[in-house]
């Protein structure tokens, strides 16, 4: 079958874009895939742990071949010691949506980080303070030592924070605190949401809950024997180390006891897959399988999403 090619909307407003969410392991990459044998799409990343080079495995980027197949924006895009914060992304993803329009395709926004997704689509804008090192070092060792007293100081400052932010990610937290204390505004004063410039067709990849835990246990032990703990070992010795966003991701911060000789490598297992879980379980919290702006379907409908696809972009 030709692949379609989508002509160039008049108005910026009505620019088409596919969101592929859902869960880890439930098959969006797969998807995308059998899509770009049907449609002329690009796929921009949602995925806020493949943004950074040499951490392939334990994020599950997609393979050479999926690449070769459909091209992939916003991975790889930085050292490990870097930092993609939302604001990089919005900026990134809107000019990467932009280009692929512009060339006449259609962009598949796909990934499993739900804030990210949600800021594109309903357009957000953030505010972009670049990071302080001193001031985010002394806020990241106060929220290890004493996160609640590291909430209740942003409150002080802060109090519209309380409807957008959990006080258990105190990643959040820290940049919250740390754009308050360098620009002295309040962190909820700086976030505006207009119009995003699209028209979203929103599908998610949802199956029973015991099914897709299996499945991501066994994604796990195929990590292991596809070469994660080499990988841990290489990101280690180059020098990036444990205390560094990336490394602190779901794959990575498990082996840390490993390598202090806290643990076995029998026992980094079974936590990197209760911890899959526990990280389902936050991406089902961010999308709901009650939102009425996503279409869910089993990860094996390629016909359906080809069918609404095809009745709803020019």
């Amino acid at each position: 079958m030709a692949k379609r090619e989508l002509q160039a909307p008049a108005l910026v407003e009505q620019l088409p874009l596919v969101a592929i969410v859902g869960p880890t392991a439930v098959g969006k990459t797969a998807l995308a895939v059998a899509l770009a044998q049907q449609f002329a799409v690009e796929a921009v990343s949602a995925d806020s742990r493949q943004f950074y080079r040499g951490m392939d495995i334990g994020t599950a980027k997609p393979t050479p071949e999926e690449c070769a197949a459909l091209r992939h924006h916003l991975i790889d895009i930085a050292d490990p010691d870097a930092t993609v914060g939302l604001a990089q992304f919005l900026q990134l993803a809107r000019a990467a949506i932009a280009d692929i329009h512009r060339r006449g395709k259609l962009p598949l926004l796909v990934g499993g980080t739900g804030q990210y997704v949600r800021a594109l689509l309903q357009g957000w804008q953030t505010p972009d303070v670049p990071p302080d090192p001193e001031l985010r070092a002394e806020l990241e060792r106060r929220s290890q030592s004493d996160p609640a007293g590291l909430w209740a100081q942003l409150l002080a400052l802060d109090p519209g924070v309380v409807d957008f932010i959990d006080p258990r990610n105190l990643r959040r937290v820290v940049r919250a605190l740390e754009v308050c204390l360098k620009t002295g505004i309040p962190f909820s004063a700086q976030r505006q949401r207009l119009a995003p410039p699209y028209r979203v067709l929103q599908f998610g990849l949802t199956m029973k809950r015991e099914a897709l835990y299996a499945r991501a246990d066994a994604r796990v032990e195929a990590m292991l024997a596809a070469g994660l703990l080499a990988e841990v070992e290489h990101l280690l010795a180059a020098g990036y180390g444990w205390d560094l966003p990336a490394m602190s991701g779901l794959g990575y911060i498990q082996f840390r006891p490993y390598f202090e000789g806290r643990v076995t490598l029998a026992e980094v297992v079974p936590r990197i897959q209760l911890d899959t879980h526990d990280f389902i379980r936050r991406q089902y919290a961010w999308f709901g399988l009650k939102d009425p702006a996503i279409i869910w379907l089993a990860p094996g409908d390629t016909a359906a999403v080809c069918e609404r696809i095809a009745q709803n972009t020019p």
